[in-house]
């Protein structure tokens, strides 16, 4: 933050005050009061010179003949005065602080008026950008009984800030504010903050913050403050929530501060409220659409299990040249929602396209959506083609499947032979003990030869056991 200074004039001002009112001049230790008729008028000339009239090179020419004659110490005080005065409005200030220093070194300048003098040379430093030269002149006179009004605590607290003493910095601009009561001056909040945030006084930087906020809601650089103090403390919810507050009103503008936004939602769980707004400002032309932030989006609608919403971004992520590696995206969700045709139809595409990891993979996923189709004779092509564990998995696992259906298949036909067959036993038990015979009994020899015609006809029997 740069110190505004004060003009050369104010300086200029305050010089005019310590020099009196022409030849009425209060003196230190010189015990002279007056000039001698030699000089008097001469002097006089190059006051009016130099005061009135701004003829400064007449003026500095009577002054050098007036430094050749023998002055008293009431004499060359005042040409030093006016001097210096002098050089303030040529802009030899080093001139002037040189003069300045003579003044009060040779002891011309009264006790009651050196704090002034020394603050006078304290406005000088401060136009020449010396800030530590400034401040030491600054202590000088309030060390020489100055005291510090509003506008000079502001200096000091200024001045003290730019040398890194924030300590001090912090005492002074407090007393301003104090002093400011209900009043409000943009320029001190402003080096409260910095200040508070250099020395890490958490809490008064954000009850200024909050101030500075409600005064200038859309001002940016108090919103980012605040939130960066809470980064500061680690607490990011109450960061994130700032950055919240900045987006709803308005105030992210750039892809970078809108895609900080968009993480911060992600980063605390709320996948679905990430997609809504990367998708919103996509769609306003404030996000650019790339290939890279449509997965993305995609990323987050998956993540809160939003199929139906992710599938439309991914397929135009494919068509946005995502290349085979999309497509493979692509089908792997529609799978998701066994949509099993469209499964087949992307995979197929990313295996044309190229650049997907793992062809075999993409083979079994190929083969499941045939499976889930009743394509069987497809789908085993499709796992052997996959050539992996996962492909020989399935193959072994329809195997399985339809050596289950074969045994269920001999197992209906070889029951129905064995039950013939028990049929037959208790028949000819009944006839041997020269019981009546059911019905059955008269038709059973031609069931039971028919039953094991079909038993030995059945493909699916053919390595049973016979009955």
């Amino acid at each position: 933050m740069r110190l505004k200074v004060f003009l050369k004039g104010a300086v200029a001002a305050g010089m005019l005050g310590l020099m009196g009112a022409g030849t009425a001049l209060a003196q230190g230790s010189c015990t002279e009061t007056q000039f001698s008729s030699k000089t008097g008028q001469l002097y006089l000339e190059a006051e009016q010179a130099a005061l009135t009239n701004k003829d400064y090179e007449t003026a500095i020419a009577k002054l050098n003949q007036l430094r050749g004659m023998e002055l008293n110490c009431y004499e060359e005080s005042a040409i030093i005065r006016i001097s210096a005065y002098i050089k303030i409005e040529k802009g030899d200030r080093q001139g002037a602080i040189k003069d300045l220093l003579d003044a009060i070194a040779k002891g011309y300048v009264p006790p009651a008026d050196v704090a002034q003098t020394y603050y006078n040379i304290a406005q000088i430093y401060l136009q020449l950008e010396d800030i530590k030269s400034s401040l030491e002149y600054m202590q000088k006179w309030q060390s020489a009984g100055g005291k510090a009004d509003r506008q000079q605590k502001w200096q000091l607290a200024v001045l003290y800030q730019r040398v890194d003493n924030f300590k001090e910095a912090i005492r002074y601009a407090e007393e301003v504010r104090r002093e400011d009561g209900a009043k409000f001056d943009q320029p001190l909040y402003d080096l409260l903050v910095f200040l508070y945030n250099e020395s890490g006084d958490q809490a008064k930087l954000a009850a200024v913050l909050e101030t500075l906020v409600e005064r200038n809601p859309t001002e940016r650089k108090y919103w980012d403050a605040i939130a960066g103090n809470y980064f500061n403390g680690n607490e990011q919810h109450k960061a994130f929530e700032v950055q919240k507050a900045m987006y709803l009103s308005g105030l992210l503008k750039t892809e970078d501060e809108l895609m900080r936004i968009v993480n911060f939602y992600n980063q605390f769980n709320a996948p679905y409220y990430a997609a809504k707004v990367l998708e919103k400002e996509m769609n306003a032309g404030r996000i650019k659409k790339t290939v890279e932030k449509m997965s993305l989006l995609a990323d987050f609608y998956q993540v809160a299990r939003e199929h139906d919403k992710a599938i439309p971004v991914i397929r135009q992520a494919a068509e946005m040249g995502g290349g085979g590696a999309m497509y493979e995206r692509l089908g792997a969700s529609y799978s998701e929602i066994q949509k099993w045709k469209e499964t087949e139809d992307a995979l197929q595409r990313a295996l044309q396209l190229g650049g997907v990891k793992d062809r075999g993979t993409i083979w079994v996923r190929i083969g499941q959506s045939r499976f889930e189709r009743n394509d069987r004779a497809g789908a085993k092509e499709a796992f052997r083609q996959a050539g992996n564990q996962g492909g020989r998995g399935w193959l072994e696992f329809m195997q399985s499947e339809e050596d289950t259906k074969d045994a269920l298949i001999c197992f209906e036909v070889q029951a129905a032979v064995l039950n013939l067959v028990n049929e037959d036993k208790i028949c000819k038990k009944l006839q041997g003990l020269g019981d009546a015979q059911p019905e059955g009994c008269k038709t059973v020899g031609a069931r039971l030869t028919s039953g094991r015609a079909k038993f030995e006809a059945t493909p699916q029997c053919r390595n049973a056991q016979p009955v």
